[in-house]
């Protein structure tokens, strides 16, 4: 997934910041460096976007974007296919997919950003409420608790997708890796059918997506 859409100045701006962001949090950064970066002056950033606060919004907002367009797809499977894998799949592969959003959220997570607030309450409470509401229907017998089933699923992904896993042999394998991440994906589909009670057997582990997708 790309976060230039045209070409034009403002979304090189804007995906120029992204990296920043995603490298060295919002605060970090200046508005100077991402000028520097992208070839323009500060006083054209300004008049593209605003300050640094609005250029962070402006991200978070495409993020956002990108995140609800993929996920809303998931919630529309998961009304047909009532499986909870293909949504796992789905967030997993977008979070491959995007490794410099994640890295801008868990930033905002280990307290960055600070005073630019309600991000959470904009963006992620309600995707997450939406899925929240899907499962505990779907699982009105279940004892588990859904909502932390979520996070966990969030908090797992994530980690994974940005810090990989250290393995017995003493390397970091990262999700780059194929074998790595199918393994990944096998480890996460066990967690959830058994968490969740599902019947029969979690998935072998490879991708839901098809394959032009992947």
């Amino acid at each position: 997934m790309s976060l230039q859409s045209d070409g034009g100045q403002r979304e090189l701006i804007l995906q120029v910041a992204t990296r920043l962001f995603a490298a060295l949090g919002y605060d970090g950064t200046s508005a100077r460096q991402i000028a520097e970066a992208a070839g323009v002056d500060v006083a054209t950033i300004k008049r593209e976007i605003g300050d640094k606060r609005d250029i962070y919004l402006a991200v978070m907002d495409q993020a956002y974007q990108m995140m609800k367009e993929v996920l809303d797809a998931a919630a529309a499977e998961f009304q047909e296919t009532r499986s909870i894998h293909l949504v796992l799949d789905r967030y997993l592969d977008f979070c491959v997919e995007t490794p410099e959003i994640i890295s801008i959220w868990i930033h905002r997570w280990l307290s960055d950003a600070l005073d630019v607030g309600d991000l959470e309450q904009r963006y992620i409470m309600p995707l997450s409420a939406m899925f929240v509401e899907a499962f505990s229907d779907h699982l009105r017998h279940s004892e588990a608790d859904v909502e932390y089933m979520i996070w966990t699923i969030i908090w797992c992904c994530d980690g994974f997708v940005k810090g990989g896993v250290m393995e017995i042999d003493g390397r970091l394998h990262r999700a780059s890796e194929p074998e790595t991440l199918e393994r990944f994906r096998r480890h996460m589909h066990r967690l959830v059918h058994r968490h969740f009670g599902l019947p029969g057997e979690p998935p072998a582990g490879e991708s839901m997506l098809p394959l032009g997708r992947r």
